[in-house]
């Protein structure tokens, strides 16, 4: 198969158990760039059985992080890839239209659908399906923000949307859940805490219901059964653990000033 003009760009930490099915996937782009965190696992010696272009970063700040990486690209084009992801076989297809065409494309950045799992079971409905993102764009009109938790991202053109899906093995099981949503909402909290945004306990509270109703009820993760029924109040307790922290954070600094003024 001809390689398309596509820099597969992926960042890893210890993703030894997911590395090698990810960058199969990525077979067909010319160039793959693998960006890794420091990993104390096999990660770096597998990635170099699929590319020679693996590089070392720390990671401080997600935006900037990812921000560097796409740097790294030769090919003005990046598909950006997580190391638990996999491109499916329809998008290769899909891909190879949207560049076989002689015309340059007018759109600078595209939106995939991401289908994600959870151990062997597709999380189908509460918003989760097809739940598209940027992850094909022209690196020249694209940049993340840089910020430690779901960056936004800045697209200087327009933005198109393919219709096959990236692959997401994002959680082996229930305690996998739990154990990134402990670690992104300590990350929501910092930003929170840096912003002083304000949140009080009842805003938190109707949050915290609206995100549940909203992705159980209105958007149907009734039909995944108890599987749709955790995710709806992970969906929701995202909120009351990120407000938990902020608020510890808040007191903290507030006894710290109380205590350097008695000093």
């Amino acid at each position: 198969m001809e390689k398309l003009p596509i820099s597969v760009v992926v960042i890893t930490r210890n993703e030894a158990e997911n590395i090698a099915p990810c960058l199969r996937s990525a077979s067909w782009a010319d160039e793959i760039v693998v960006v890794d965190d420091e990993s104390s696992d096999d990660t770096v010696n597998i990635a170099r059985q699929f590319t020679d272009k693996v590089f070392s970063r720390k990671m401080d700040i997600e935006g900037a992080h990812r921000n560097y990486a796409y740097s790294l690209a030769k090919n003005d084009w990046v598909l950006s890839l997580d190391a638990d992801e996999r491109i499916s076989e329809g998008l290769v297809p899909e891909l190879k239209g949207l560049f076989s065409e002689a015309a340059p494309l007018l759109d600078k950045a595209f939106t995939i659908p991401i289908k994600t799992y959870m151990g062997d079971r597709w999380i189908r409905y509460g918003g989760w399906y097809p739940a598209p993102k940027v992850r094909l764009f022209d690196k020249k009109s694209f940049r993340y923000e840089e910020a430690e938790v779901h960056p936004r991202v800045f697209i200087q053109g327009g933005c198109g949307h393919l219709t096959k899906d990236i692959i997401h093995y994002s959680y082996r099981d229930f305690h996998d859940f739990f154990a990134s949503l402990n670690n992104q909402t300590t990350l929501e909290a910092r930003k929170w805490f840096k912003e002083k945004r304000k949140i009080g306990f009842l805003k938190m509270y109707r949050k915290f219901v609206d995100r549940f109703f909203r992705s159980y009820i209105f958007k149907q993760g009734f039909r995944d059964g108890f599987l749709g029924l955790i995710v709806a109040y992970g969906n929701g307790l995202y909120q009351v653990m990120s407000y938990a922290k902020y608020w510890e954070m808040l007191n903290r600094e507030t006894r710290n000033q109380l205590w350097e003024k008695l000093r």
